[in-house]
């Protein structure tokens, strides 16, 4: 658990198994329906670059308690979080911060408002405004259905015949329903409006002087990829597109994931001391 001025949040930390922490420290943001745990196929090897890298459960999600008040869970909330949990993790040192799906929404908040010094910014399978395809029908579904019918409804009819069909083991299984079941339906639900109402603000976000990266699976049914593609080049950032991934790249193929955020990171690390040492 992680203390902040803004409450106490559930996280995941990594550390290097050998050698020490000399790299800035990165902070991992999920999605809507997901978790701190989303992370965990990443998480050893990106903190095996020689640096602190925290997952965390966002405010009303899973392990993280959140209050009945619909306006905790607007974007600029739940990255007013991001901001405390980052100056916490840095410790005074630039965090490397990654915002997936929702999550990436919600760290662009965090990125855009100016209250903290981020070493670098990545979207991982994010666009630049609402969801859209199937993913939005899915999120109209939650919006709509947990109020009315309650997480165990919406599990039983939403989320355990999608995880039966795709063959997910039992224990997975098991995982995914106290997950869900976990939530803070209050919160669930008004994330989902959230996603689906997100404007764009990608001009917004070019303007502020931190190195981004744009990462996410070929066949990403989220956000389109030519819409990420679009969004990266309107932001100047970099692009990643990761072969064979679908919208969670560091659950669907993590090497490839960490290895690209690992070499990002160590160039926004380098730019920023060649930057720094020029001044001087």
């Amino acid at each position: 658990m992680i203390e902040t001025p803004q409450g106490t949040f559930a996280a995941l930390e990594a550390l290097p198994v050998s050698g020490v922490v000399e790299r800035w420290p990165a902070l991992l943001v999920p999605g809507l329906t997901g978790s701190k745990e989303d992370f965990i196929a990443v998480l050893m090897t990106l903190a095996q670059s020689g640096r602190t890298v925290v997952a965390i459960d966002l405010r009303g999600q899973y392990e993280t308690p959140g209050p009945d008040e619909p306006d905790a869970y607007t974007c600029a909330a739940l990255g007013a979080d991001v901001d405390a949990l980052a100056q916490v993790i840095g410790g005074g040192d630039p965090v490397h911060l990654v915002g997936h799906s929702f999550g990436g929404l919600v760290a662009r908040e965090a990125a855009i408002d100016g209250r903290t010094r981020f070493a670098s910014f990545t979207l991982m399978g994010s666009g630049p405004a609402a969801i859209e395809g199937q993913r939005a029908s899915n999120g109209r579904k939650i919006m709509e259905e947990v109020p009315a019918l309650g997480l165990e409804h919406v599990w039983q009819h939403r989320f355990e015949p999608e995880a039966l069909a795709n063959d997910v083991s039992d224990e997975i299984v098991e995982f995914l329903r106290k997950r869900l079941l976990t939530n803070s339906p209050i919160g669930l639900s008004c994330m989902a409006e959230q996603v689906l109402t997100m404007h764009d603000r990608t001009d917004e976000l070019r303007q502020i002087e931190v190195p981004t990266l744009v990462l996410y699976g070929e066949h990403d049914d989220g956000w389109p990829p030519e819409a990420q593609s679009e969004m990266a080049a309107r932001l100047g950032a970099e692009c990643v597109v990761v072969p064979g991934a679908v919208h969670s790249p560091a659950v669907e193929a993590p090497e490839t994931t960490a290895a690209a955020l690992v070499r990002f990171w160590n160039a926004a690390e380098k730019h920023y001391l060649d930057i720094r040492s020029n001044i001087m």
